[in-house]
């Protein structure tokens, strides 16, 4: 089995579970036992500024970084957080998944959101996807995801709104011509 961390999970036009249409997951885990990821394409009704607020989180008021929205990041732990950015070291619980992208699940990196010592990129989630042993693998067979290596210029610099088209436009061939037979003898 090749593992898909630090890839990217493009739901295909087959795949029509209103949870995941037209979805784009960054995968942070995958092996034998099953596989984890984070949706960053549909953003949550709540701010990180409203999330800040919850949490009791001071923070600098106007800061441009704090204006995006949070992500939901699966139907999984919706009260769990995840942030992704690029490499610091600074975070407790931080898994670096390349020279590009960091995932941290620790209080710490949220109170310095909007500080000198913030990522300078970040995208927040609440939740996240899950798939046991083998189910993945089941629904890529199934034509539901394609994958892609991930790529921080869309993490970071797509508009939500885009990434899913973005993503798509990678893989090198219009994904609308995709029928629910491909790939099957």
């Amino acid at each position: 089995m090749n593992s898909l961390q630090n890839h990217l999970l493009i739901a295909t036009p087959m795949l029509n579970d209103p949870m995941f249409k037209r979805t784009v997951t960054y995968i942070c885990e995958h092996n034998e036992e099953g596989a984890m990821g984070l949706v960053i394409n549909q953003p949550a009704d709540l701010s990180v500024t409203s999330l800040l607020d919850k949490l009791e989180i001071v923070y600098p008021e106007n800061n441009q970084h704090l204006q995006g929205s949070v992500y939901q990041g699966g139907p999984v732990g919706r009260e769990r957080g995840f942030v992704i950015h690029p490499p610091q070291d600074n975070w407790r619980a931080s898994q670096k998944m390349s020279d590009d992208i960091m995932v941290t699940t620790s209080r710490d990196i949220l109170e310095a959101l909007g500080s000198s010592a913030a990522p300078p990129q970040f995208l927040l989630t609440l939740g996240y996807s899950g798939w046991e042993a083998g189910q993945l693998e089941e629904e890529l067979g199934e034509n539901s995801w394609l994958a892609i290596p991930a790529d921080p210029e869309l993490l970071f610099n797509t508009p939500p709104s885009e990434r899913w088209q973005k993503a798509t436009e990678q893989l090198g061939f219009d994904v609308w011509q995709l029928g629910p037979d491909v790939g099957h003898a």
